[in-house]
């Protein structure tokens, strides 16, 4: 195993279990625990992790937002189920925005190229591009946190525009919508939602009853989640509630 593998290993058994020690990441990466104090110091300083005594912890401090690195390798089993379902929504022919983030970027990679893509994340674009789709940028500042462009460019680039299809990340849902740490991406989601046609969010389970900082949109503003079974009950009463349909990938 290269180390950018294992680093990226060491980051994924670390979230999964929410903590691990040296000893076990040594015993089950098979590498001297020289080795895995060396990484876990290197993840430290790039943010991906936190040390503790003996070991290391998630990055998981109460209102803060994890690193794009971080959620990149978080639950990639569910993302890629429900970015798998998520494609069947594309028709060709029609204009979709992507939404900045981890599990609308799986939902890239399955794109058909018969359409025009729009999205506001450099990553996502470059995903697009190697589909063979047509791909529009929105402009704007990037934020480096979650790699997405945001500001006055971008919102004014999305005031000009209109969409078939919004697939839209968040970073929480409870019963009363959909929330995101930061105020510049709040704007640009609410413009997202907005400006498209029809509305499907992409949520893996470990998003619902979570708060954070800002809401941007409210239930009934959503046409279709698409998630993984295990979702919060609450927020499933209150999705169907506001006629929201809700598809389990896989299901």
């Amino acid at each position: 195993m290269l180390p950018e593998q294992r680093k990226r290993r060491i980051v994924a058994l670390v979230t999964e279990h929410d903590g691990r020690s040296v000893a076990e990441l040594a015993a089950e990466l098979d590498v001297s625990k020289a080795t895995i104090r060396r990484d876990l110091q290197e993840l430290e300083d790039q943010s991906l992790l936190e040390r503790s005594h003996g070991g290391a912890v998630p990055v998981t401090t109460v209102g803060d937002e994890q690193p794009y690195g971080q959620r990149e390798v978080q639950r990639l089993d569910a993302k890629v189920a429900i970015a798998e379902r998520a494609a069947e929504e594309i028709r060709e022919g029609t204009v979709v925005f992507f939404d900045s983030g981890t599990t609308t970027l799986e939902v890239a990679k399955r794109a058909p190229e018969s359409i025009v893509a729009v999205t506001n994340s450099p990553v996502i674009a470059l995903e697009l591009d190697e589909v063979g789709c047509e791909v529009k940028l929105t402009g704007g500042t990037l934020r480096h946190r979650s790699r997405a462009l945001v500001g006055p460019s971008a919102e004014s680039f999305m005031e000009r525009m209109s969409f078939d299809l919004l697939f839209l990340g968040t970073n929480a849902i409870d019963d009363d919508g959909l929330m995101t740490p930061d105020e510049d991406e709040a704007r640009m989601k609410s413009l997202m939602v907005e400006k498209s046609q029809r509305v499907v969010v992409v949520a893996d389970a470990s998003k619902f009853g979570e708060r954070s900082f800002v809401r941007f949109a409210e239930l009934d503003e959503i046409d279709r989640l698409i998630t993984e079974d295990g979702s919060s009950s609450t927020v499933r009463d209150a999705s169907e509630n506001a006629d929201v349909s809700i598809v389990e990938a896989g299901s």
